[in-house]
């Protein structure tokens, strides 16, 4: 068996995001943060300008753009950065400035990455930030949402995407049930991206259906410890990358299980 997962370090250039302690107040922060996520051991930086939670305020391009194109810039001497956007100008303008990889929730920039020759990260997402979690609904999650990451597999390979990660969507569009049915099933994306030569990500990382999992209520910062079961879980059943707050932590939890993997296979 063969373990090699890659850990994406978050950089939120926002202040607004709703893990408060992922927030970078300036540009000069938000480098810094960068920094220490490729120090501690990430494979790749992902900057963002926007929240992407339930109910985040639109910002406006010009502000996103302010907000990332200077942080991409001092980040990507340092390694890959990825930039998370849904909106094109800012993913042209963050490529240019040295971002390899699209990190879409949107899923609406697939020709995009394409045409730029860079790697694309298919997210589902059920709705938009304003009511992906009013009342969210399938007849069976994990095949609908099953279908829809093969058509996006589809669209990249259409499109010439250099690097495919597909992502299921943890926390956009569903509720706690959803969230731990897609988890339970990972195995089914991890085989779908198979097919197409590309990986999977997942992102649960201080999510809120971590809360629900314990005896009592956990709120943001208590979720460490849910966050990295459910990233080993992940690594275990084969996905490509987790989106990490906690860089560290990640990183320790991939080298223990690579080593252990090692050692039952040896």
């Amino acid at each position: 068996m063969a373990l090699s997962p890659m850990v994406m370090g978050i950089v939120n250039v926002t202040p607004d995001s709703f893990f408060p302690a992922s927030r970078t107040a300036s540009t000069n922060e938000a480098i810094e943060r960068g920094r220490h996520l490729f120090s501690a051991g990430c494979d790749i930086v992902d900057v963002g300008g926007e929240s992407t939670r339930p109910n985040a305020q639109f910002i406006e391009p010009g502000e996103e753009l302010r907000r990332v194109i200077p942080v991409i810039e001092a980040l990507s001497v340092h390694g890959p950065v990825s930039i998370d956007t849904q909106k094109e100008v800012v993913a042209r303008a963050a490529v240019a400035a040295g971002a390899s990889v699209i990190n879409d929730v949107s899923c609406t920039l697939i020709e995009v990455a394409g045409e730029l020759g860079v790697g694309y990260v298919a997210m589902h997402r059920q709705g938009t930030a304003e009511t992906m979690q009013v009342n969210p609904t399938y007849e069976d999650v994990v095949s609908e949402i099953a279908a829809f990451l093969r058509v996006a597999a589809t669209r990249a390979k259409v499109a010439g995407v250099s690097k495919l990660w597909l992502d299921p969507g943890i926390g956009f569009g569903k509720t706690v049930e959803h969230n731990v049915a897609l988890l339970a099933h990972v195995e089914t994306f991890v085989s779908i991206a198979q097919e197409y030569g590309a990986g999977v990500l997942i992102g649960t990382s201080r999510k809120r259906f971590l809360e629900s999992l314990g005896k009592n209520s956990l709120n943001v910062d208590e979720r460490l410890e849910g966050s990295i079961a459910t990233e080993a879980w992940a690594m275990l059943k084969g996905v490509s990358m987790v989106r990490v707050h906690d860089a560290e932590a990640a990183v320790q939890l991939r080298e223990l299980l690579v080593r252990r993997v090692q050692e039952v296979v040896a």
